[in-house]
């Protein structure tokens, strides 16, 4: 079947998005891995479906996928994708979009400007509901990575996170670290590694090594979970700037019980079709 999607990106974080309801199409794992191939498919960081939403009250379900065809629970930067996605393709008229994830519900807004507001509902710091292994709920935790120790913050913003603060995130180790706390049996589901660099009480500079892709340019869910950890331990006021590899984005929490905002841009880059 011929396939049509459009290449998008959200500060670099690369994304194939597909309208699964004006085609029909069931993705399955082989086709996620040929789409997302940079040398023999169209390449990508992450595939991203919009579907009809299974829940009441909702316009839209949104579905994330890695390179490597694993569905996971949430992307902060697919998200402001999606919502330009179906505004421009005319799937929805409303600035305001509630969306179904994986990982719960999310509300979308596109500004005027066209940058994108995303809800991304309240963090969740129970170690039980990251899922982390620990005796009890705390700022941040002793973990033991390669014979190293290293004190580290743990959310889940609908996927879980783990935030390291370094002096300079341009000589962090990202590459050695970064496969090896993925996989840290501490994780059960396995997790995304945020390495931290605080500038001031309101920037931080931010690299990410995404469970089931690798280092990306941007991670929207990883810079709110940076700033939730900093917030919680003191370091960073409500309101920060996260600047990413592929650019900046603006998270604000107010505190337990509130939901994180994220605000940043999304951007086509080309359509076309592909054969699946």
């Amino acid at each position: 079947m011929q396939l049509r999607f459009t290449k998008m990106h959200g500060l670099g974080n690369d994304f194939v998005v597909i309208d699964l309801i004006t085609q029909r199409f069931k993705l399955k794992p082989h086709h996620i891995r040929k789409i997302a191939d940079r040398h023999f498919g169209i390449g990508c960081d992450q595939v991203l479906a919009v579907e009809i939403p299974t829940q009441p009250d909702v316009d839209f379900r949104y579905r994330i996928y890695n390179a490597e065809g694993s569905e996971v629970e949430q992307c902060g930067n697919g998200a402001r994708c999606f919502a330009r996605f179906v505004r421009d393709k005319r799937l929805t008229g409303k600035q305001q979009i509630k969306v179904e994830t994986l990982g719960g519900i999310i509300q979308l807004e596109v500004a005027n400007n066209r940058e994108v507001r995303v809800d991304m509902g309240e963090p969740q710091l129970d170690p039980k509901r990251i899922p982390f292994t620990a005796d009890q709920q705390a700022a941040d935790y002793a973990l033991d990575v390669a014979g190293e120790q290293w004190q580290v913050g743990a959310v889940s913003m609908g996927n879980p996170h783990v935030v390291l603060t370094v002096d300079n995130v341009d000589s962090a180790p990202v590459e050695r670290l970064g496969p090896i706390i993925e996989s840290h049996p501490r994780f059960p589901q396995r997790v995304n590694v945020g390495f931290m660099q605080v500038v001031d009480r309101d920037h931080v500079r931010l690299r990410v090594f995404e469970r089931g892709v690798g280092e990306t340019l941007a991670c929207g869910t990883g810079a709110c979970a940076a700033a939730v950890s900093g917030v919680v331990q003191g370091r960073l006021d409500d309101t920060v700037t996260v600047d990413l590899p592929g650019g900046s984005l603006r998270i604000h929490w107010p505190g337990a019980g509130q939901p994180v905002i994220m605000t940043g841009p999304a951007t086509t880059v080309f359509e076309g079709q592909i054969q699946l």
